[in-house]
């Protein structure tokens, strides 16, 4: 089993299926960067309505994967590498915090992600505070560009 496979990731993450957008993390740098990705199915319950006979993933659900990707990291980092934590953040304790989307800038979607894909998911920190983050985020799928944007959250 990897260490980070789904039953790792819902011990970080409060969602739940349907809604939890990571299936796996493939690579980890703590306080620096992480890639992960999800498996689009068709069984994905928003290709019922979005759209008939041409199914798409909604942009606003790939950017709440690449959200929780970025989440991911920070939790991971807080709780499997705490001594290698910035200093600023010595005194800041997760324990019982949920991680929100607080915003997003620079957001572009450069092509549809359909049943069958696999979606690549990866962040870096661009900087982190005691109540906000903020990461670079990006989705792919077979290597071409699907989404980026950048995200501030807060736990």
């Amino acid at each position: 089993m990897s260490p980070h496979d789904i039953s790792e990731i819902e011990k970080y993450l409060p969602h739940r299926h349907p809604f939890l957008l990571v299936d796996r993390i493939s690579g980890l740098v703590p306080w620096e960067s992480i890639d992960s990705y999800k498996n689009v199915s068709i069984g994905e319950p928003f290709f019922v309505g979005h759209f008939p006979g041409h199914p798409v993933m909604p942009g606003v659900l790939i950017l709440e994967a690449m959200a929780q990707n970025a989440a991911l990291l920070l939790a991971i980092s807080f709780r499997e590498h705490p001594g290698s934590r910035p200093s600023d953040l010595a005194d800041v304790d997760l324990v019982g915090r949920i991680p929100y989307f607080a915003s997003c800038d620079k957001v572009k979607f450069r092509r549809p992600v359909l049943p069958g894909d696999r979606l690549d998911l990866s962040a870096k920190v661009v900087r982190l505070g005691s109540r906000a983050w903020k990461m670079s985020a990006h989705a792919s799928v077979g290597g071409a560009k699907a989404s980026q944007a950048e995200i501030t959250g807060t736990f």
